[in-house]
């Protein structure tokens, strides 16, 4: 297997930083919360809907 060389360089060359890390985790956690918040609001939507028409 002849594969060209890798574009960008394998091992990082700073040490990870874990502010980042904390700061991607809580967007994520975040995201997650409001993604779910939206889901519940729109399936109470229309349940709302629909008992309201029967």
């Amino acid at each position: 297997m002849n594969r060209p060389p890798p574009y960008f360089p394998q091992n990082q060359l700073s040490p990870p930083d874990e502010k980042r890390y904390r700061k991607f985790k809580l967007i994520v956690a975040l995201l997650a919360v409001l993604l779910v918040g939206i889901l519940g609001a729109v399936g109470y939507g229309i349940y709302y809907l629909i008992s309201s028409l029967f």
